[in-house]
């Protein structure tokens, strides 16, 4: 990669565009050829069959459909499609992928796990909202979408431990990847008492104050025991800072402001930039599932560097872990060689797996690269893109 010139501010949107286009174009296809269907592959270079084959992460489609929706925000705003005219739009990918999970999954939004569900409810919310902005509204299809997942979180979200949202349908597990999106989703559709009351279980039964953050979850064994799962994941800490901005409110703000600074101390790496300074990048944890942790929790950071009611350090706090993350990741990508497989599947660029480490270590020409990590990056960088944009037009409480 050529060397930046570091006097010209970053155009974050554009590299927020460049990353739409090699993730869409690389791992985007239609379901069973059926038209107006999308899915993503999750793995280049693959075949359609070999794809089938494989598991397909629900939650990981939901993602998708998450930062299609962050394009299409970005397509409104400026009037021009991420991908140029001729292509789709990002909300008509977006709306294609929909349908084409829903077939995927054998004609239901439902599956067994409660925070795939809750993470699909979050995104569909998003692109009804940018469906309403662009007056395409599909009001039938999402309703019956919040209508039937409502159901199931309604059902996970019981008194069994002092509340909590179960994990699966197993009914073994309350976790934080559940109980957290299932508040903000509550939260975002005006149950607030009920978004109140999972959080409030959250800091009761999974905070941990000596590390400021949220524990994974407390498990049900076959003997009846209750066992704490005591891992600190990125991803939990993200949806739980986005409840606590949705609900809003003394204490709720003066949390989420106590859980920028324990992700801004405990959440971060060394990582050397291309101008040769060292900045505090945001831990990653791989591949697999994995690979979107760390996306997930700059979605959310970047919510609260554009939220007015916090302090002027806390939204400095965090825009600087998303956008130090999001240059860490820019500067690592790598360009796709002409001749490589990736390159007939439309590959442009392929991002690293950790901001510390250059693509061309973690994926080199030749490698399989994994959907999860790819979606990371683009998530940051639109993450970025958003943070950005604020800074030049301030608005207070800005949602995403």
């Amino acid at each position: 990669m050529t060397s930046p010139d570091v006097t010209a501010p970053a155009d974050w949107s554009a590299r927020a565009d460049e990353a739409a286009r090699s993730v869409t174009r690389m791992f985007g296809q239609r379901l069973f050829f059926l038209p107006g269907t999308h899915i993503a592959a999750i793995e280049r270079p693959s075949s359609r069959l070999k794809n089938l084959r494989r598991p397909w992460h629900y939650w990981w489609q939901a993602h998708y459909a998450d930062c299609l929706v962050d394009a299409g925000r970005r397509e409104l705003a400026r009037g021009a499609r991420f991908d140029g005219g001729s292509r789709p739009s990002a909300g008509r990918l977006a709306s294609q992928l929909v349908a084409g999970i829903r077939l995927r999954n054998f004609l239901t939004f439902v599956n067994n796990y409660y925070d795939d569900m809750a993470w699909l409810a979050l995104s569909t919310l998003r692109l009804e909202k940018l469906a309403e902005a662009t007056r395409k509204p599909g009001a039938r299809r999402h309703t019956r979408i919040r209508q039937s997942l409502t159901l199931q979180f309604d059902s996970a979200s019981t008194d069994d431990l002092g509340g909590g949202t179960f994990w699966s349908k197993k009914r073994d597990f309350k976790n934080t990847p559940a109980t957290a999106p299932v508040a903000l989703y509550y939260a975002r559709t005006g149950n607030t008492a009920k978004a109140q009351a999972l959080v409030d279980w959250l800091h009761a039964k999974l905070f941990d104050p000596g590390l400021g953050m949220y524990q994974d979850g407390l498990r049900i064994g076959a003997g009846g025991e209750v066992v704490l799962e005591a891992a600190i994941y990125t991803y939990n800490q993200g949806p739980v800072l986005g409840a606590l901005l949705e609900l809003g409110g003394p204490a709720n703000l003066d949390r989420a402001a106590a859980l920028v600074d324990s992700v801004s101390r405990n959440l971060t790496r060394p990582a050397t930039l291309e101008s040769g300074r060292t900045a505090a990048v945001l831990r990653c944890d791989g591949t697999g599932d994995g690979g979107l942790f760390t996306g997930i929790l700059a979605r959310y950071l970047a919510l609260a560097a554009m939220d007015g009611r916090l302090s002027d350090r806390t939204r400095a706090t965090a825009a600087a872990l998303v956008t130090e993350t999001a240059q860490a990741l820019w500067e690592g990508r790598r360009a796709v060689d002409p001749q490589e497989p990736l390159a007939r599947h439309g590959g442009r660029l392929v991002f690293p797996v950790f901001p510390e480490t250059p693509a061309g270590r973690s994926y080199p020409a030749g490698a399989a690269v994994e959907l999860s990590t790819q979606l990371q990056a683009w998530m940051v960088l639109e993450a970025a893109a958003s943070v950005q944009a604020a800074g030049q037009a301030p608005k207070p409480a800005a949602r995403n």
